[in-house]
């Protein structure tokens, strides 16, 4: 990207003046090297963002930001609902709340490398995953309804996980205003085979080791310390998340003139928040954020029976759940003034300061655990969420590495078998049920997440912690 197009306000603030139609700024976090790597497209996209209406301050990319459908990927908005903000489905996404979650294992490295192979191979018999993959699960008409109102609260009620996860959760494990009947048959038809399910794409289950920790107090307070084993689960809201957000972009999309929304792309198709539509689409939304949470929560449980028979020693609490694809309401404060604002973040992740009260109260005197997952093999991190970052973006900070090709490119450049030797050679091992599959998901295919955490970590959105890498990965 040509930084000729920003002015610069630090090594990792760059701006885009309102020109045209934008109402706002747009204002990417990353540092040099990381913004002339972007496709021009996240500048279009960006600014595109910046002309919808009710937009509060700016628009926003994080430093992990590549091209996606309507916002980029990596972006972050707020709507006021009384300056005529808006909804997008575009701004949340198709895989509706994809997130991460930690958890601990009380087990060190040398625990797990004694029976690494033993502990994949059970891994990926118990771990359903692969495009289209189903599990146990079968819900009817009255169990799917419950559990998209119930979301994890729901799983755990019935026997996956325990009470202890919900204060760990995002939402405390349930996300209220959920909507069953704003979701249609079709998407409810998607999921009724899919609960307990990793899918396909840039999802997985990894067994990581800790290896630096940057910041000890924090470690200290998550429980974190050097040569510890977590296990790290990325997934999100299936065929269920991806079929609403099919259907109501469609229908966000007839219905913008009606609103006088001019669209700079279709592909921000949106509605007013205080509209037929907009409400809709949110009760929808709201299920499919718990369809997520559920599934992560049975995925939890089959994670602790997996271990159960490999190393019946291992105690899997839970670290934190968050998620990165939502349009959530938070109060921020703007110009002054605390204000109620629908927060997109697409891409992008929850990161709450210290004192905040949605952190649980163990965590909450350090700020929010940020997960950040990398590819495989080229490790994760955790981070914490900064008081500055308020200020800065919603309180918000990176999701990932990025891709830096597409998949195709990846798939033309990569074998899925020369990746799993490659990383084997490394110590890492990889289950996958595709070859393809491991190939799109190369670690050469995505960006330094080194790098991208380090420009979060130095702009202020979030703070270090720790960096993993991966033992074993559990790959759709």
């Amino acid at each position: 990207m040509d930084i000729s197009l920003f002015a610069r306000h630090t090594d990792y603030e760059w701006e885009i003046a309102p020109h045209g139609a934008m109402r706002v700024p747009a204002v990417i976090y990353a540092d040099e090297a990381l913004i002339r790597a972007m496709d021009h497209k996240v500048y279009e996209q960006v600014c595109n963002v910046a002309t919808l209406p009710g937009i509060v301050k700016a628009s926003y990319a994080m430093p992990d930001a590549h091209w996606g459908y309507g916002f980029p990927i990596g972006g972050v908005a707020a709507f006021d609902p009384e300056e005529g903000g808006v909804v997008s489905a575009g701004g949340v996404g198709f895989d509706i709340s994809c997130g991460v979650r930690c958890l601990h294992t009380g087990l060190n490295s040398e625990d797990v490398i004694a029976v690494q192979k033993s502990l994949a191979d059970t891994l990926y018999r118990e771990i359903p995953a692969g495009l289209g993959s189903t599990g146990a699960i079968r819900l009817n008409q009255y169990e799917m309804d419950a559990m998209l109102t119930g979301g994890a609260a729901w799983a755990v009620k019935r026997g996956y996980g325990n009470a202890a996860d919900l204060e760990h959760i995002e939402e405390q494990g349930q996300m209220r205003g959920a909507r069953p009947d704003c979701v249609s048959e079709h998407a409810k038809k998607r999921q009724r085979d899919e609960m307990g399910t990793l899918g396909s794409g840039n999802h997985y289950l990894e067994v990581q080791k800790v290896v630096k920790v940057f910041d000890v107090k924090v470690a200290n307070v998550f429980g974190i310390r050097e040569n510890d084993v977590v296990v790290s689960i990325h997934c999100g809201s299936r065929g269920l998340g991806h079929q609403i957000g099919t259907e109501f972009l469609k229908e966000m999309v007839i219905a913008a003139s009606g609103y006088g929304i001019m669209l700079p792309d279709r592909e921000l198709a949106c509605a007013p928040i205080n509209s037929p539509l907009g409400e809709d689409y949110l009760g929808a939304m709201r299920a499919a954020i718990n369809c997520a949470l559920a599934n992560r929560q049975i995925l939890t449980h089959l994670v602790r029976d997996a271990f159960a028979q490999v190393l019946p020693k291992a105690r899997l609490p839970l670290l934190y759940d968050v998620s990165h694809n939502t349009c959530k309401i938070e109060e921020h404060v703007v110009d002054g003034k605390p204000r109620k604002l629908y927060v997109h973040r697409k891409g992008a992740t929850r990161a709450f300061g210290p004192g905040h009260p949605d952190i649980p109260s163990a965590l909450r005197s350090v700020g929010q655990p940020v997960l950040i997952g990398g590819s495989m093999g080229t490790g994760s991190y955790i981070l914490v969420g900064a008081r500055e970052g308020e200020a800065l973006s919603f309180s918000s900070a990176c999701h990932g590495a990025g891709r830096a090709m597409s998949r195709h490119q990846a798939y033309k450049t990569w074998k899925g078998r020369q990746v799993i030797d490659e990383l084997a050679a490394r110590g890492i091992l990889i289950r996958s049920p595709s070859g393809r599959g491991v190939a799109e998901e190369a670690p050469g295919a995505y960006k330094d997440v080194s790098a991208v955490v380090d420009a979060a970590d130095a702009a202020g959105l979030a703070r270090k912690v720790a960096r993993l890498e991966p033992l074993v990965c559990i790959k759709g």
